[in-house]
């Protein structure tokens, strides 16, 4: 086996009859990037056969067919790879032709003591933000749609290889439609993992937090369910007798609790944030006295670049990391004359802002035909706080019981869903300087994702200080940043 780098090539083929056969093992980022679908496309397109399928170090693959052919797909696999993989190195074996006539992917092979690159969670794609808005597609507002190039990836992971499984997508079986898409080549949600549906996928619930209703938002027809367990369906009756909010349903009432004034918990994909209109300085008080929080700065969430421009600042640069598929938290100066309220970052000439990643986000902060069914129509707020959820030095809260039981003080109503979330993970921050990014958190969106390093180092693990901690662990030329762990001043983050 000899080991090639992205520009090389190194062979000694076994011909028979003008045919030959090559075993590649490819390392990177290359598992939940929709790497074995174009491996297909490219492998049937230059009518090779064989095979691929994910294992714990990374995507194997193997091809017959004439010699040229073969390293055409090599020289083509490496210049053009899917658009969100990173291969780091190929190495090629020669092997006897076997007389395969077809190309198939592979059940995944589990190897122990092996490691792969797994992709961090990326933004929605324009391809599925469309659909999430066509009323003619079947996925028209659904709150977790995705496709092999956007969605969660780090957060949902419990083993790998990369395959559903051993995902948290597990607790979903596909239904016909979705399997359909899955198994096809054609389609680009071609084993997707996390690929789901209105009918098979996770759903969205509203619920009530303790002491809303003598707080006086919206009325009691929406009930107060309990949250469910990871993977089970939500019950349509409350525990009151009461009608449950699921759906759009339960959009909509978050939104209107967001409108007049609460505080919502929001499961995203990395955690709970903590939502409140920006503009209403009487929510954002109350969030400060709710969560210790004096001065220090709100990031926010905008619906879109155009409200972006009427409260900050933003040149080429920040405009860029601000809409690329990691989506972080970026510092822009504020805006003279803005509607924000001066309690998003008192003081402070900066703002953090994000814009939407995931579906149930665009979904809250966009109207639709259902957001005004009420005697008092509220349009669903433009501009949404969007902090931690968790109290001051405590990790970012990721389980549906663990936030009724340890935000009900924070938050007036609870927008849940029944993913698991694996692994917790915080918004990245990143600010542009001489325009050049300098990442003051690296979390969502970058993490579990390496920095290649100039050189091979031993083993080293580096735990850093106690404050805004992560971990740092080295193996060859890898340097391994964990996403943001938080100050370590207590048991749950230590347990995080």
């Amino acid at each position: 086996m000899t080991r090639v780098d992205q520009n090389t090539i190194v062979r000694r083929d076994i011909e028979l009859d003008g045919l030959a056969r090559r075993r590649l093992l490819v390392t990177g980022v290359v598992q939940g990037v929709g790497f074995r679908p174009h491996v297909y496309g490219l492998a049937t397109r230059l009518g090779l056969a064989g095979f691929v399928g994910n294992d714990s170090s990374g995507v194997f693959i193997e091809l017959e067919g004439p010699a040229a052919a073969l390293t055409m797909f090599q020289e083509e696999l490496v210049a053009h790879p899917p658009p969100l993989a990173h291969i780091e190195t190929v190495a090629t074996t020669a092997l006897p032709p076997t007389g395969a006539h077809e190309f198939t992917i592979v059940h995944s092979e589990a190897q122990p003591a092996a490691r792969t690159l797994i992709s961090p969670d990326l933004a929605l794609c324009e391809e599925c933000l469309r659909e999430l808005f066509d009323p003619a597609d079947r996925r028209y507002r659904y709150p977790f749609t995705n496709c092999t190039n956007c969605g969660p990836r780090f957060t949902i992971v419990r083993d790998l290889p990369y395959d559903r499984p051993f995902t948290t997508m597990a607790d979903f079986p596909l239904c016909p439609k979705c399997r359909r898409e899955y198994e096809d080549p054609r389609n680009r949600r071609f084993h997707a993992q996390p690929n789901a549906c209105p009918v098979c996928g996770p759903q969205v619930q509203f619920c009530w937090g303790v002491g809303s209703r003598e707080w006086g938002v919206g009325s009691g027809e929406f009930g107060a369910q309990r949250a469910p367990r990871n993977g089970m369906a939500f019950q349509s009756v409350d525990s009151n007798g009461g009608t449950s909010k699921v759906g759009e349903a339960a959009i909509v009432a978050a939104q209107r609790v967001l409108a007049e004034g609460g505080v919502v918990a929001v499961k995203g994909i990395g955690g709970f944030h903590l939502a409140c209109d920006a503009t209403n300085d009487h929510a954002l008080q109350m969030l400060r006295e709710r969560k210790g929080r004096v001065d220090k700065p709100f990031a926010l969430m905008v619906r879109n670049v155009e409200t972006v421009r009427q409260i900050a600042h933003i040149d080429d640069a920040e405009l860029a990391l601000l809409t690329g598929r990691e989506r972080p938290i970026v510092l822009l100066r504020k805006r003279d004359g803005s509607p924000l309220s001066a309690l998003v970052a008192p003081g402070n000439g900066y703002i953090g802002i994000m814009l939407p990643y995931s579906p149930l986000h665009y979904l809250l902060l966009n109207p639709s035909e259902a957001s005004y069914p009420f005697p008092t129509p509220h349009a669903p707020c433009p501009i949404l706080v969007m902090t931690s959820g968790n109290y001051a030095d405590e990790p970012i809260v990721k389980e549906n019981e663990e936030a009724l039981e340890h935000l009900s003080e924070l938050a007036d109503a609870f927008l849940l869903h029944n993913r698991a979330i694996h692994v917790h993970c915080d918004d990245s921050v990143i600010r542009v300087v001489d325009g050049h990014e300098l990442p003051i958190r690296r979390s969502r969106g970058y993490a579990p994702f390496p920095v290649k390093l100039p050189f091979g180092v031993p083993p080293v693990l580096a735990v850093g200080g106690e404050l805004k901690s992560a971990f740092c662990l080295t193996q060859d030329r890898h340097a391994f940043l964990s996403q943001h762990i938080g100050d370590m001043q207590n048991l749950e983050t230590l347990h995080a």
